[in-house]
């Protein structure tokens, strides 16, 4: 999708992987129809309505685990053009023969696949019930979505469809992996014109030559390398100027007379001159002969004796082997230049006006830069968003509501956050407290505690006996075990955190991964307590650490807990003691203690030659 000629790998070195945090709190326009195809794609087993689950999990995981602020773009009537580049594309992948291409009336276009249409539009209506912000384009989403990112309404664009560089986009988001320390893949217009040097008008020349979803063919014979070295000779602001002036000498170039230009063509260069004559012993400048007699000026031998033999890939760097050197270059590089312009000439009704105004234009909205564009996001209508996903995915509202709480409770956080109330989560749960700090994929959360407000429960105050709590628990583990292998099964990677549930004291509390700086502007007091009961728990781990090993070194040093393993040369010496003592004379009390102090010395000058394994043989 977008420019042709594998043009997203020319961009790959130039991608930048950002982390968990690069965009909260900030807007990104989404490309809905890549979102549904990427999931067409991706999915190989049989799973209900996978465009609508696909649109559900990510808005959920955008909005809580990244803390983004999303706004959806759906394509709008596609150009006439990129409507005959659609079925000339069916008709390439079918195997049909295109001398059968129809030809559609100009400026008719082809409405898209009504399948296709139908399931943007669930999704539309998804996305408006968890109260998402939808815009449409008059053609292309992604030239909305780049318009969005030029004029600054939203900070970057998620789509895989190049063409958004064209039309302007300063930020694109190609890849979005939920489940990784480095979840974007962004790629910058700045990074790309510092690598490569290209600018806007610059991309646009190079999809006029390789092709692009408005003109699968480009020019014959020109690749994507050639099209940017090409496109590389010239500045932004003379690139298209010269594309509209070597395709309007077609006749010229192909009648074998130059393209007349007097900063790259003339019709009257001669070639390269001949260089001075260079000895062929040495390489250097003058005749073989006065060389052999004497050496000269370049050789750094003595007089009385000839010049040196040059040196395998030897290269005269004399003045006039550098200017036929270069001159030969430009000649190179001239007639390359040449033959790209007899192909670009061959081409008929080349550049085509129409794409480059398709790409130059600001218009892709049906809003103006005078009326400006109010974006806001609403709170998810709950009730209505479970009846919907009951119809099309048949979920029982209990999972609507809790695969819906990542999202309620970031909304909460942030209303607490700027305007701080007494508001529930769904109605029933309160903020708690702050239970621990949690690290997922290299990144620190904490983990929320909400109870359930007493009015919420009514007057009865409902208590679940222990073993009943823990029979529950385990059938929602094996359930929640079931639906990741699907998912894993699926390879999407899209499934939100699910909250767990926690029985203490018979009473039900909810627990979610919540950012910490939001969790710290919502509620600044509950997070401060946590902190130092957290800082207190630590100071009496350590001195509860240091008793320990305190009292460990004193029962060490105790001389009767002190025990002293006798080498096999102390044994038999303690012995031999024992045998030769002559009768009447006193035995020592302690045959070993004779020697403790030299048997110790001892041990350790020797002990340090004899490997472990023979250790233990002489021991045992």
């Amino acid at each position: 999708m977008g420019v042709g000629g594998n043009f997203w790998d020319l961009l790959k070195p130039y991608a930048r992987p950002e982390g968990f945090d690069y965009l909260r709190n900030k807007r990104v326009a989404v490309d809905l129809s890549f979102w549904i195809v990427q999931q067409e794609t991706a999915v190989k087993a049989h799973i209900r309505n996978p465009h609508i689950r696909l649109t559900f999990f990510r808005t959920i995981n955008l909005f809580s685990k990244f803390g983004v602020y999303p706004v959806f773009v759906v394509d709008g009537t596609p150009s006439p053009l990129k409507a005959q580049a659609r079925i000339a594309r069916f008709f390439r992948s079918s195997g049909i023969d295109l001398s059968s291409f129809p030809v559609a009336e100009e400026g008719v276009s082809v409405e898209r696949n009504g399948v296709f249409s139908k399931c943007v539009q669930e999704c539309v209506e998804l996305l408006e019930l968890l109260g998402m912000p939808v815009l449409k384009a008059k053609g292309e989403a992604e030239a909305l979505c780049a318009q969005l990112n030029s004029e600054g309404h939203v900070d970057a664009c998620i789509t895989a469809d190049s063409d958004a560089f064209l039309y302007g986009a300063k930020c694109v988001i190609k890849c979005l992996r939920p489940n990784s320390k480095e979840p974007f893949e962004c790629y910058y217009v700045s990074d790309i014109e510092a690598g490569l040097g290209l600018k806007r008008k610059h991309l646009i020349a190079i999809a006029l030559l390789v092709g692009s979803d408005h003109d699968l063919n480009g020019v014959q014979g020109i690749g994507l390398d050639t099209a940017v070295r090409f496109v590389q000779t010239f500045s932004e602001d003379e690139i298209l100027k010269r594309l509209h002036e070597i395709g309007g000498d077609m006749h010229e170039l192909q009648g074998g007379t130059k393209f007349v230009d007097g900063s790259i063509f003339s019709s009257d260069e001669s070639s390269p001159k001949a260089k001075f004559p260079h000895c062929s012993l040495c390489g250097h400048p003058g005749s073989k002969k006065a060389h052999l007699k004497f050496a000269c000026e370049s050789c750094s031998a003595s007089i009385s004796e000839g010049c040196l033999k040059k040196p395998v890939g030897f290269k005269c760097d004399c003045f006039s082997c550098d200017t036929f050197r270069k001159e030969k270059e430009r000649k190179k590089n001239q007639n390359w230049q040449l033959r790209v312009c007899r192909k670009i000439a061959m081409e008929q009704n080349f550049p085509n006006d129409e794409i480059i105004q398709m790409y130059m234009s600001s218009n892709h909205g049906y809003f103006t830069a005078n009326d400006g564009l109010l974006l806001s996001w609403e709170s998810p209508k709950t009730e209505m968003l479970n009846d919907f996903l009951a119809y099309h995915q048949l979920w029982e509202p209990s999972y609507v509501r809790q695969r819906m709480l990542p999202m309620l409770s970031t909304i909460l956080l942030r209303e607490m956050a700027s305007n701080p109330t007494k508001n529930l989560l769904y109605g029933q749960y309160e903020f708690d407290s702050v239970q621990r700090v949690k690290m997922r994929y290299g990144h620190q959360f904490y983990v929320v505690k909400w109870k359930k407000a007493a009015h919420a429960m009514g007057s009865v105050n409902y208590s679940v006996p222990a073993e009943e709590a823990d029979i529950q628990q385990e059938e929602y583990d094996m359930q929640q075990d079931e639906f990741i292998e699907i998912i894993e099964s699926t390879d999407l990677l899209d499934e939100p955190n699910v909250p767990r549930i926690q029985v203490d004291d018979g009473c039900w509390f909810l627990l979610t991964d919540e950012n910490m700086e939001l969790v710290q502007a919502a509620f600044p007091e509950r997070v401060d307590n946590f902190l130092q009961e957290k800082e207190l728990k630590e100071l009496k781990r350590r001195k509860k650490s240091t008793l320990i090993s305190g009292g460990t070194h004193e029962k060490s040093e105790s001389p009767k807990s002190r025990s002293v393993q006798l080498s096999i040369t102390e044994y038999y010496r303690s012995t031999k003691i024992l045998v030769e003592a002559k009768p009447g004379e006193d035995l020592p009390e302690n045959p070993g203690s004779h020697g403790n102090s030299a048997s110790k010395d001892k041990r350790r000058l020797s002990s340090p030659n004899l490997s472990k394994s023979v250790r233990r043989r002489l021991l045992f």
